[in-house]
């Protein structure tokens, strides 16, 4: 296969940045801009800009098209919704892809019991109705979430995200009743393993830990990102949720699984609950579930959704019927072409790079991840792991000006995350990998590193 990266001009070029220069007079900057290019066309990873420049895209719309840019059965799935209506309004008049979806997310979530799936439009919307949910079935207030979460950007998704800059600063006062512990974030801490396994995984720790911030009666639910997005792809360790879920069934805590981005095969599992043997009361899905439109759901045992009184839920866009075709046709792809599967060979063929690349290059500190939502941690010195913000910067730039799109992540900025589409062809893999690896080459040159 010849290569596909295509650079017709720097990048950006002149129908980029004249692109970028009517932006700037139209829409708000606090409206991030990651890199300066203009799409006109996006196939599977690879994506072509206004200048006629082909580049590999390892962002996948932030872990949205898990099954590619365009998939046909996709298109075609629209398509076909669009000769009937696209909009009716479910709460006024029902039809059948909102029931066949909800069906369909009841029976693969895992868990057999009964369950009841409602849709709205984005993840921070699911966060909070989940929330609303929660609190109503159980008559508590209190919701636990993490150090390192990102819930979203609407005010309760603000109220349980963690990262500082750029999301929260000057937006307060957020929501009460929200009280935030730290995440197991094994690479950063102090006091490492506690016979072989993870030192926050100890119960008495974490009743010492509430008995100074919350009751855990007055608890609702706790609400935890599998592996953490945003905050820097940091999987939870398995003794740590396995103590925490006990917990919560202790104390009638409902625990919701934020599957936003972990969800439909990046980890190498249809959920990531599923590397834990996790049964959690509510799961929150959105990003990859429609391949690009807007869509997401919760999904929960049936007592727990079934509380809230009619009205109590929904919305006037939420299941969308174009936005459920999408959804039913991604479903269909992920079982006929074994996305699930694919998502962890992917996984594998990166972590084998990241992991040489962290033999040569010290600045790599962590390589970690589950599947193919992988990530690697630069840091100026391995021993004091001093993070390296502008590194992860320069990296990001040196690749594309190569033509690899890359995303960052990380509370401190210093994470280089990866979510390339699943359906990426292994030679479009590999020759962005090797665009990344002499990019990394470029951004550390003659810089001296301790550790």
């Amino acid at each position: 296969m010849s290569p596909v990266i295509r650079l017709a001009t720097p990048i950006p070029g002149p129908a980029s940045l004249a692109l970028a220069a009517r932006r700037a007079k139209a829409v708000p900057r606090g409206v991030p801009a990651t890199t300066p290019i203009a799409v006109v066309q996006a196939d599977n990873a690879v994506l072509t800009d206004a200048d006629g420049n082909r580049l590999i895209d390892f962002g996948g719309g932030i872990g949205v098209v898990n099954a590619g840019h365009r998939h046909p059965k996709v298109v075609q799935a629209v398509r076909d919704q669009l000769d009937h209506f696209t909009h009716v309004c479910f709460p006024v008049t029902m039809y059948e892809p909102y029931i066949a979806l909800a069906e369909k997310l009841n029976a693969l979530t895992p868990g057999s019991h009964e369950k009841r799936t409602f849709f709205v439009n984005s993840g921070a919307e699911a966060v909070e109705n989940a929330v609303k949910a929660a609190r109503k079935a159980t008559g508590r207030q209190a919701i636990i979430c993490f150090e390192h979460a990102f819930h979203g950007r609407t005010y309760l998704g603000l109220s349980l995200t963690s990262k500082v800059n750029p999301y929260k600063n000057g937006f307060g006062p957020f929501m009460p009743e929200v009280y935030r512990i730290p995440f197991p974030y094994c690479y950063r801490c102090d006091a490492g393993p506690k016979n072989g396994t993870c030192c926050m995984a100890d119960r008495a720790h974490l009743e010492h830990l509430l008995a100074s911030h919350v009751d855990p009666k007055s608890v609702a639910a706790v609400i935890m990102e599998l592996e953490v997005g945003e905050g820097g792809f940091i999987p939870v360790p398995a003794a740590y949720l396995s103590m925490l879920a006990q917990f919560c069934k202790d104390n009638g805590i409902l625990l919701i699984a934020d599957e936003i981005q972990t969800g439909f095969g990046r980890t190498g599992k249809l959920f990531a609950c599923e590397h834990y043997g996790l049964v959690p009361d509510i799961i929150i899905t959105a990003k990859s579930l429609a391949g690009g439109l807007p869509l997401a759901a919760v999904t929960g045992r049936a007592e727990v959704l079934d509380a809230a009184q009619p009205g109590g839920l929904g919305g006037t866009y939420g299941g969308n019927p174009l936005a459920c075709a999408a959804a039913l046709a991604i479903l269909e792809a992920m079982h006929e072409e074994k996305l699930v599967e694919k998502g962890a060979k992917v996984g594998d063929r990166i972590r084998a790079r990241f992991e040489g690349w962290r033999g040569k290059y010290p600045q790599i500190g962590d390589v970690r991840g589950l599947g193919a939502m992988i990530a690697m941690e630069l840091v100026k010195d391995r021993i004091t792991k001093e993070p390296a913000k502008e590194l992860t910067g320069k990296l990001q730039a040196e690749a594309l000006k190569r033509g690899v799109i890359l995303l960052s992540a990380g509370t401190l900025g210093n994470v280089i995350r990866v979510l390339v589409p699943l359906t990426v062809e292994d030679a479009v893999l590999d020759e962005g990998l090797d665009v990344m690896e002499a990019a990394l080459k470029a951004a550390t040159e003659n810089q001296a590193i301790a550790g």
